[in-house]
């Protein structure tokens, strides 16, 4: 069998891969605080047919020897955490963060979930909870008859009552950094797993240690570009065309043996 079939075959699955992650991104082009992926190719192992720096006669080597590679492969799926573009909304409830670090929420089996998405909710127990529900770590709950909420820079939530008009705090807000982001586990909802790779989290206020300040009143859209995700996309319909034509050159030359002989 021709060995560019098999060659080609591994191109065309690359390219499908790399087509479902710029789908991926595209489709998340308005959810708040995504991160966009991109893939990381490989080359395959290689048949080494003549050893480089081989001799070929006494005194004398190979200089590049003969390498026949066997394709490509997608070996992983990079997420990109470069910031997203700050949107102005004006609610209270929405925080975002404007550099590194991630919000820690509880999930339902009690393990600690990482998120971007500043998007918070209120309550009936008048707890701060993300939009599935999850409780902000740590917590946050507000008083009753809360007129107005006010999240500083540093984190520092005050609250103006109806009883107490001076306002008082009622808490601090943390946020958690790692030391590779990229090695988190996604689960989807927005959320992210601590994984070995990405080591432990680091808790720390925001503007401490590395990490983002907050901004109220304002949300971290996508970090996707929609044109360059467009440019990507044109990229990975040409190379799997082109890899589709090696099999059909591929085919026409073995249709030409069998015919012949």
């Amino acid at each position: 069998m021709h060995g560019a079939l098999f060659v080609a075959k591994t191109g065309l699955s690359a390219q499908d891969t790399a087509l479902k992650v710029v789908s991926n991104n595209l489709a998340n082009v308005s959810t708040v605080g995504f991160k966009k992926d991109r893939p990381v190719f490989e080359d395959l192992m290689y048949q080494i047919q003549r050893q480089p720096g081989a001799q070929s006669a006494e005194g004398s080597q190979l200089p590049s020897g003969l390498q026949l590679g066997s394709g490509v492969r997608v070996v992983g799926t990079q997420k990109l955490f470069t910031g997203g573009e700050l949107q102005t909304t004006g609610e209270a409830f929405d925080i975002a963060i404007a550099g590194r670090g991630f919000w820690q929420v509880t999930l339902p089996n009690g393990d600690t979930g990482y998120t971007r998405h500043g998007q918070f909710q209120l309550s009936a127990d008048n707890e701060i909870v993300t939009a599935e529900g999850y409780l902000l770590d740590p917590g946050l709950t507000l008083p009753s008859e809360v007129l107005s909420m006010t999240v500083g820079v540093d984190g520092v939530v005050s609250v103006v009552t109806a009883g107490d008009p001076a306002g008082q705090q009622i808490g601090q807000l943390q946020l958690a950094d790692f030391v590779n982001p990229q090695g988190l586990q996604a689960l989807g909802q927005n959320l992210f797993m601590e994984t070995s790779a990405s080591g432990t989290p680091v808790l720390s206020n925001p503007g401490e240690g590395g990490t983002g300040q907050l901004r109220q009143g304002m949300l971290e859209g996508s970090n996707v570009n929609a044109v360059e995700e467009l440019v990507n996309m044109i990229t990975t319909q040409r190379a799997y065309e082109i890899n589709s034509k090696v099999i059909s050159t591929a085919d026409q030359m073995l249709s030409f043996v069998t015919q012949q002989l």
